[in-house]
């Protein structure tokens, strides 16, 4: 426990003297921030949110609004503006699949999402939002092929993200996908009697931005083969870490759990490859995966790391929280959030001084009350670290 700690724990009010503190223009030190995050009371609470349908993104703009983006056959939008206590109602974006890869553009306060006209491989369209999700527009934008000469796929990734240290400060990046397929068609018929030929050429990868999102580069591929459904962050020193879905394994690498990967050059390539011992991907009587949620809490010079997904032997359920303190390396603190159905999903953290501040959003698929396995829709949960620590001594995890 840090002498500075023990100070501020020695003091009756403790948010009082923060508040006296940030108006003198002091700031407190990073694990102060996170012990005070820890003294509020713990909380939790869920409400559904998207009626039926699937496909989940949650971003925090930079006011704090909440934007959630849904759906199969139109991709809506709804946000809070009060941080999750009421949200407004949907609006719809436009006509066809969510892409994932909803990005905040730091820079601007713009929002970026992508829709395909049906499951991928498809025709993508761009939408932004200049108010903070009240209204999208059509945006036009143009990808660049990969080193292969192949343009991917955006569904169905985790929120993007805006780069906010080195010399790609700014860039915009999210998680995008090769499908081994030149069109919607071509997949079914591949996934129903040729799917280990589409699997073995299906890698995962990334776009980035550097004009706004007008211009996209496409990444060298992910250094797995069968990989796909993926999410990334940005750590302190500006490494982006890559977690993703593995549908097939054709390495002999277990394909049950999550593979990891980290770029240096702002997500141009990817290295480091290795597979999670501790984060399951999926249900774990199968070698099919599930999209995850994963973000970084907003502590700075800590790289603690959120991440969603299933424990299960048996079905798409028990939705679990894993927390590290360590930028990925090790997921010492899980919980569950959902012991139901629990499907995709996808996650983001409040920003300070606003009504958002210190809350973790989980925005995941259910199913129904009859079945577990069929998609009853879009349920989010609202949840803080004293929830998810649950009573546990941080200062064993803060090295």
């Amino acid at each position: 426990m840090s002498p500075n700690y023990r100070k501020f724990k020695s003091m009756k009010n403790t948010g009082l003297i923060f508040m006296i503190l940030f108006l003198m223009g002091f700031s407190l030190p990073p694990d102060n921030e996170i012990f005070i995050a820890l003294e509020k009371i713990p909380f939790f609470e869920k409400q559904m949110l998207f009626e039926g349908e699937r496909f989940p993104n949650v971003v925090v703009a930079k006011d704090g609004s909440i934007i959630a983006t849904w759906g199969k056959e139109n991709c809506v939008s709804r946000r809070s503006i009060d941080g999750g206590d009421l949200w407004e109602n949907e609006v719809i974006i436009g006509p066809g699949i969510n892409g994932g890869g909803l990005t905040l553009d730091e820079n601007s306060g713009d929002l970026i999402t992508f829709v395909e006209k049906e499951h991928p491989p498809s025709t993508i369209k761009c939408y932004k939002s200049r108010d903070i999700g009240k209204t999208w527009d059509r945006f036009e934008i143009n990808v660049l092929p990969d080193r292969n000469g192949i343009i991917p796929s955006m569904h169905m990734n985790e929120h993007g993200i805006s780069l906010k240290s080195g010399k790609f400060r700014g860039r915009l990046i999210r998680p995008t996908r090769f499908y081994n397929a030149k069109n919607s068609s071509e997949r079914k018929f591949m996934y129903s009697s040729a799917k280990e030929k589409m699997w073995r050429g299906q890698y995962t990868n990334a776009i980035y931005s550097d004009d706004g999102g007008k211009t996209w580069h496409t990444s060298n591929p992910f250094p797995a083969k069968g990989t796909g459904e993926a999410a990334l962050v940005e750590l302190s020193d500006g490494t982006i870490y890559y977690n993703s879905r593995r549908h097939f394994s054709t390495d002999g690498l277990n394909p049950r759990m999550r593979h990891i990967a980290s770029s240096t050059d702002g997500g141009h390539s990817w290295e480091d490859l290795y597979v999670s011992e501790e984060l399951p991907d999926g249900v774990q009587n199968s070698d099919y995966g599930l999209m995850a949620g994963m973000d970084r809490l907003p502590f700075e010079g800590r790289d603690i790391l959120i991440f969603s997904n299933i424990e299960s032997n048996s079905g798409r359920k028990n939705g679990t929280v894993w927390l590290s303190f360590d930028g990925g390396k090790s997921w010492p603190i899980k919980k569950v959030v959902e012991s139901e159905g629990f499907k995709y999903s996808s996650m983001t953290v409040g920003r300070k001084n606003t009504p958002s501040e210190g809350y973790i959003y989980l925005l995941y698929e259910t199913g129904t009350k009859e079945n577990i396995n069929d998609y009853g829709g879009g349920m989010v949960a609202r949840f803080n670290l004293s929830w998810l620590m649950g009573g546990k001594d941080i200062n064993q995890y803060l090295k």
